[in-house]
């Protein structure tokens, strides 16, 4: 963990977010702030809304109310032109990767740099070979992404999105569909990138392994209320919560509900 996050300055302020899908509402006056430099983690039982709130947070989605604000810029109604300058100082990797399958390695990194820069072909494969090295996938830029293992397709997304050197970086489950081991490896790298290049991070996971090992500080939602029930270090969350929901997540047990028809079923 950046021991250093908690005196950052806001980086991203979320301000009293509603998200509906349809008349469905997903989350109901969501307020959060990210601290530059700090690994920020949503988490929260399925279906609670982690990565809706991703996708709010990024541009993907307009919410039904509020706001979210990027590094004091305005994102909600922001155009298309004005969006996509905030976006280019973003790095994104999804759950499934993205990786487009009919391109190497080395093409699906070099894809941002191509978009966004004027930059020669020449220093953009030197910045693709500089960047697949940082994720330890030097040497591999001719591999189609069905020749990569799931560990492997991960650390290439880490890669591309970290191709125009953002200053935020998204994770949607990064360790989903991961072995203990390879998810332990992303950890560690997810932990560098933010150490060594101070690189503000935005994970959604409910991995506590994960969560434990990498997260500054967490935010936890509930698909029941539609908010967030609570706000700190994972740690503090785990020992000092006074909240049973809370408690119950960080310390892996079921929940009071659920525990109660345990009961009645005689489990």
């Amino acid at each position: 963990m950046s021991g250093e996050a908690g005196a950052g300055a806001p980086v991203i302020q979320v301000e009293h977010l509603v998200a509906r899908y349809g008349d469905r509402t997903i989350l109901n006056d969501i307020s959060c702030e990210v601290r530059r430099g700090e690994v920020f983690v949503i988490v929260g039982g399925s279906g609670c809304g982690k990565t809706t709130l991703l996708r709010h947070m990024i541009g993907l989605l307009r919410p039904a109310a509020g706001r979210v604000v990027i590094d004091g810029e305005d994102i909600t109604h922001a155009d298309e032109e004005h969006l996509r300058r905030v976006q280019q100082r973003i790095g994104v990797s999804f759950q499934a990767g993205a990786l487009f399958g009919s391109l190497t390695l080395a093409q699906n990194v070099a894809l941002p740099l191509e978009e966004y820069t004027a930059l020669p072909p020449e220093t953009i494969a030197l910045l693709v070979r500089m960047k697949l090295a940082m994720v330890r996938l030097d040497g591999q830029e001719q591999l189609m992404p069905s020749e990569l293992s799931g560990g492997m397709r991960k650390r290439a997304a880490l890669a591309r999105s970290l191709a125009l050197d953002p200053s935020i970086l998204f994770f949607d489950e990064p360790s989903a569909g991961l072995d203990p081991i390879t998810s332990v490896e992303l950890d560690e790298l997810i932990v560098q990138v933010n150490k060594s290049l101070g690189t503000t991070i935005v994970v959604v996971s409910h991995e506590l392994a994960s969560i434990f090992t990498i997260a500054d500080r967490c935010i936890m939602l509930d698909a029941a209320t539609k908010s967030v029930i609570a706000d700190g270090p994972p740690r503090a969350l785990r020992d000092s919560s006074t909240d049973p929901r809370v408690r119950a997540f960080f310390n892996r047990q079921p929940s009071e509900q659920a525990q109660h028809r345990r009961d009645a079923r005689g489990d």
